[in-house]
């Protein structure tokens, strides 16, 4: 099981590559419409909930939520710091697909969010809040809200 959890792992971060590494200081504020959040909000936003959601798979972090639940203030507007929060939420997650074998991915905990699930389904969640937050990204780069 940890081969094919650090493949899914490694596929999501190649593919959240793709967008992320297009995010910089010239376009972080763009936005897809006038309800929508910026591009370096939903960055930001990324990495934290990776960080965050690990706690209910026993990680520590000292990662404070800015985002979830919050509008947009600014948050994100440093790159560099979301660039480092995503790239140690990919960390995390595979360290934690090498070091726990299948059994530990197959028990259960308890989140505010989706009840009692097991670890595994929650690294899924993780995996698809990246992918669907590159993907309003990329919109968002692509076809800027104008003026």
């Amino acid at each position: 099981m940890q081969a094919h959890l650090l493949q899914l792992i490694a596929q999501n971060e190649l593919t959240c590559h793709y967008v992320f590494h297009k995010i910089d200081q010239d376009n972080q504020d763009n936005k897809l419409n006038p309800s929508t959040a910026r591009v370096g909000f939903y960055y930001r936003h990324v990495g934290e909930i990776m960080h965050l959601l690990c706690t209910f798979l026993g990680v520590e972090t000292h990662v404070e939520n800015t985002t979830m639940g919050f509008t947009d203030t600014g948050q994100g507007a440093d790159i560099q710091a979301s660039r480092e929060l995503v790239a140690s939420g990919n960390s995390l997650l595979n360290r934690l697909a090498e070091s726990q074998d299948g059994s530990w991915w197959e028990g259960e905990v308890e989140t505010p969010f989706f009840g009692v699930i097991p670890r595994v389904k929650l690294l899924g969640h993780i995996l698809n809040h990246n992918a669907y937050h590159a993907g309003q990204i990329r919109l968002a780069l692509k076809h800027p809200m104008l003026g």
